[in-house]
């Protein structure tokens, strides 16, 4: 995923519990108490690597991608513009593709979407924009979501997607 110049490993006496992990100078420098056994700090120095390149990656998608420009044409065409919401890829959606709190009008995509087609991504953008209005699996849920042209080949991806990652 993401690399750096290196790896710094500050071992501190002072520091008992706390583990922490922060980029400097194109180094990822990783604080850890210095009373840990080279197992525990082993798994902490991983475990610190991939949260700091999950964070890179989040940052990188919300900052680089046109999630929010395509949710707003999804939006404009679907819903005559009148959803107001935001819209995010996070990197903490291990089993949803996405979702929705409709009370906060908060809608959250799964960042391994941002590879996927972009009719699938607009269907999942479709889907999450519809519990705005929906906020459950309603028939008129599915009557809406159903309006969206790539409907059944966006959820034959999907469905194809889960079956070839279970292998």
């Amino acid at each position: 995923m993401m690399s750096w110049d290196n790896v710094e490993i500050i071992r501190s006496k002072r520091r008992r519990k706390t583990v922490q992990a922060k980029i400097v100078d194109n180094a990822l420098r990783i604080y850890l108490p210095a009373g840990l056994t080279k197992n525990e700090e082993s798994k902490w120095i991983n475990q610190m690597k991939e949260r700091i390149q999950k964070k890179q990656r989040r940052h990188e998608l919300n900052n680089t991608t046109d999630l929010k420009k395509r949710a707003e044409v999804i939006n404009d065409h679907y819903f005559d513009g009148k959803l107001t919401f935001s819209i995010q890829f996070v990197t903490n959606q291990n089993t949803k593709h996405g979702s929705c709190t409709p009370a906060s009008k908060r809608i959250r995509i799964a960042d391994d979407i941002a590879d996927y087609p972009a009719y699938v991504q607009d269907y999942l953008i479709m889907h999450e924009l519809t519990h705005l209005i929906y906020p459950n699996h309603s028939k008129g849920f599915w009557k809406k979501v159903n309006e969206y042209l790539y409907v059944e080949r966006a959820k034959g991806f999907l469905h194809a997607s889960e079956f070839f990652s279970k292998k």
